[in-house]
């Protein structure tokens, strides 16, 4: 298990720490504060709930949504975020809705390379992976009922717990065989 906490939040890829996080500013200008030379990387899921949730509100017809919607998302994955902007003026103009998913885009463009994400070798354009192992290895067993953790022990069975859903147990077992006194 690293030392840093920061290992679990970022992938290095050529010496460089890559973030996907979604777009909060706070985390945004965090990571261009504390690590100007990462690659960070606006979830792509986070990106499509955004434009769901304008184009439920906009169109009628789900038919047509649903097509426009997955051109858009192509255009998104080849990282064409300004024809996206351009399509969303061109369908709602000054929709108080288009306006916000528009700022929201324009905000982040720089974060949305996702062609080039893929290309480089992240791969990992969505924070789903990151999301679903924090709530099955640490929140399922360190949020319990009735429990509460030193900073340490909630290290130590963090350790245990990564070590279990690893599938490496067996380090664990051979660990516990070793005779501490002869060592000492």
């Amino acid at each position: 298990m690293p030392a840093n906490i920061l290992e679990y939040l970022c992938r290095r890829l050529d010496n460089r720490f890559i973030f996907i996080s979604d777009g909060a500013t706070w985390i945004k200008n965090w990571i261009s504060d504390a690590f100007p030379q990462a690659i960070s990387i606006l979830d792509y899921y986070h990106v499509c709930e955004h434009l769901h949730l304008f184009t439920s509100n906009y169109f009628t017809d789900k038919a047509k949504e649903k097509l426009w919607v997955n051109q858009q998302k192509d255009l998104l994955l080849e990282s064409k975020v300004l024809t996206v902007i351009e399509n969303i003026q061109a369908l709602a103009g000054q929709n108080k809705e288009a306006q916000k998913l528009i700022a929201y885009y324009e905000g982040n463009s720089d974060r949305m390379d996702y062609k080039n994400y893929q290309q480089m070798g992240s791969g990992i354009i969505g924070s789903g992976a990151i999301e679903s192992a924090h709530r099955t290895v640490v929140q399922k067993r360190m949020k319990q009922s009735g429990q509460r953790w030193s900073i340490r022990g909630a290290q130590h069975m963090l350790n245990l717990r990564v070590v279990r859903k690893n599938l490496q147990w067996s380090k664990i077992i051979e660990l516990t065989k070793s005779d501490f006194r002869a060592a000492a």
